[in-house]
């Protein structure tokens, strides 16, 4: 009995030790990992070349606000899976950071990825590149292919080039979609459809087979002054004869024959670009502005837009003072509830502007809006919010972005102000519901429905037909809608109801014509509406700060962010943890994303002030 209790006394004693040396060894671990996480967040700023190029290359669409919760995003980002958009805002903070730094000799602007980007955001970008040039620092851009949007933002560069082998492709403007009529007759799908607005034509895709003679019109006056705008910048800022753009546009098949099918050599015999250079030439004009890396003799110096953007906004970020202009940023379509970042949600945004209402130190609100629209009920919740903040004496600003319609008129036109940009694609006044039933679909696979009801409303079914009493009810709830749109757009904006009705109609304008409708107050852009809500509250020049609201981070998720950063930085890639998605996850993905865009429509009373407004 004692040697088996001395056994178990060793046995005990061993195990003892172990799990101690594993505390202990667990506890270094942590202090390890602690230690390095502490280095990380506490260390200075990396330190950049004491002269070097600026390097933005934008890439995938250009936007006022990243899409997706922000958690999600940002693991998505370590891991190598994020959705390519660049902010707008982000290009001009580097580009003003840039403008008073020594280190920054030039800006070369890579503009092979850039995607879509309307053109009041190209616009703004333009503004923010001239600027700087006024430091006397030169601007080179560059690109393997010139995308439409890429050559815009090009055209306002001291240099140009393209490579050789490239092409520079300058395709218009237009506006098409498809239309499902037909297929909707083929699958017996009876797609009621209520509308106030004789140029409301976001249902058309279902009730027509082609384009109304009404959107027509609307569309081509659209293209055409955006056509007209974009040319006029592009001339103005290359020196380029009037009308060169259209007429290289126009005459593209001739221009490349001349240069024997050239179209690089085409656009550089236009004056179109400055040079034809291939990647190694780029690399020595720009080292003769910005010298050659320390590291790599064949590179030039450079530093990259986001790692430059995080030092510069960690040393001399925007700090908030006792009196602030908060900004709040409503993107893309509108939807009831609490919505992520790139979608409106009623709630989510209006929880935003309390937060602004919340805060002594808020004393004007700028809302930025680039929103085609959508559920009625939401943006009737966000303009709420927006005259909670004005009885408390905060004014606030509508500043418009590239799109500013329907809804996302409904969101700005309470504001005390409303600013849009000159290419803003604003108004559509108009309301539509849609109650597709599938009744006959139903009956071509021998599925019939039947039952009885104490009153019509309990048989508004998707296997039914539309009761009678349903539509009467839906097109007055529609009208409803419509009349209190107008009220308040008649209300707020001092007019007549009846001018209001006339220039409604879900017809769309450019932020030219609502100046002259009076839709808006003036023409600008968001640096414009912020020195506006602060003369609003009579806040001097210099004497308040600028502070965005937007969701946060939980400190959990800030946590987990920061330890996922930390492993990069010592080594650990995330992105390798995570097997590659097979091609039916892949296909699975997307065919969810484009289910979604549908089924999120969620207005409590199916009814909607939704724009189609793409202009490409």
């Amino acid at each position: 009995m004692s040697n088996r209790n001395l056994f178990v006394r060793l046995l005990s004693s061993i195990w003892r030790a172990l799990n101690g040396l594993r505390k202990v060894l667990h506890l270094v671990l942590l202090l390890v990992v602690f230690a390095a996480f502490v280095g990380a967040v506490s260390g200075g700023p990396p330190l950049l070349p004491k002269k070097a190029a600026l390097l933005i290359k934008p890439s995938g669409a250009l936007v006022e606000q990243l899409a997706g919760d922000p958690y999600e995003r940002a693991i998505a980002e370590l891991l190598g899976e994020a959705q390519t958009e660049t902010l707008v805002q982000d290009i001009v903070d580097a580009l003003e950071h840039a403008q008073t730094d020594d280190r920054i000799a030039a800006v070369h602007l890579e503009l092979s990825g850039i995607g879509p980007a309307g053109l009041a955001k190209l616009q703004r970008v333009a503004a923010a590149i001239e600027t700087f040039k006024a430091s006397g620092k030169p601007v080179i851009a560059s690109a393997d292919n010139f995308s439409q949007q890429g050559y815009y933002l090009a055209a306002h560069a001291d240099e140009l080039y393209l490579n050789p082998e490239g092409i520079l492709f300058l395709q218009g403007y237009g506006g098409y979609r498809n239309y499902f009529k037909d297929a909707i007759d083929h699958l017996r799908i009876d797609w009621n459809v209520f509308r106030v607005g004789t140029h409301k034509s976001f249902a058309e895709p279902f009730t027509r087979m082609d384009m109304s003679p009404e959107d027509r019109e609307s569309r081509t006056r659209l293209i055409n002054q955006f056509w007209s705008m974009y040319q006029q910048d592009v001339v103005a800022a290359r020196g380029l004869p009037e009308g060169a753009i259209d007429d290289y546009a126009q005459n593209m098949v001739e221009r490349v024959a001349s240069a024997n099918g050239d179209i690089a050599m085409a656009a550089r015999d236009t004056g179109l670009v400055d040079d034809l250079l291939d990647r190694p030439a780029l690399r020595e004009r720009i080292k003769e502005h910005a010298g050659s890396d320390s590291d790599d003799e064949t590179m030039y110096s450079s530093v990259a837009m986001r790692e430059y953007l995080g030092q510069m906004q960690l040393l001399h970020g925007p700090k908030p003072k006792k009196e602030n202009v908060a900004v709040v940023v409503a993107v893309g379509q509108i939807f009831d509830g609490t919505q992520p970042p790139g979608t409106v949600g009623g709630d989510s945004t209006a929880a935003l502007l309390r937060e602004a209402l919340g805060d002594e130190s808020v004393k004007a609100v700028v809302l930025r809006v680039d929103s085609p629209g959508g559920s009625a009920f939401a943006s009737e919740v966000i303009a709420q919010e927006i005259q909670s903040l004005q009885a408390a004496g905060k004014p606030v600003v509508a500043s418009m972005s590239s799109v500013a319609a329907s809804g996302g008129y409904w969101i700005s036109v309470p504001a005390d102000k409303v600013l849009a940009s000159p290419s803003t694609i604003t108004g559509s006044i108009g309301v539509i519901g849609m109650v597709p039933t599938f009744q006959r679909s139903l009956a071509t696979i021998g599925v019939a429905t039947d039952g009885v009801a104490t009153t019509p409303w309990a048989g508004v079914r998707p296997d039914l037909p539309l009761p009678e009493e349903a539509r009467q009810l839906i097109q007055m709830a529609i009208e409803n809608v419509y009349d209190d749109f107008i009220s308040n757009v008649s209300e707020n904006r001092g007019m007549d109801k009846q001018a209001v009705d006339s220039i409604g109609q879900g017809q769309v304008w450019t932020g030219v014509d609502a100046l002259e409708n009076g839709l808006v107050d003036e023409l600008g852009g968001l640096d414009d509406a912020i020195k506006v809500a602060a003369e609003l509250a009579e806040l001097g020049e210099g004497e308040y700060g600028q502070i965005s609201i937007e969701p946060k981070l939980s400190p959990t998720e800030q946590m987990i962010l920061d330890m996922l950063t930390v492993a990069r930085r010592g080594g650990i890639d995330p992105a390798g943890l995570v097997a590659a998605p097979a091609p039916i996850e892949v296909f699975a993905n997307r065919l969810q994303a484009m289910v979604a865009s549908i089924t999120k429509f969620n207005d409590p009373k199916g009814v909607y002030s939704h724009c189609f407004c793409e202009i490409n």
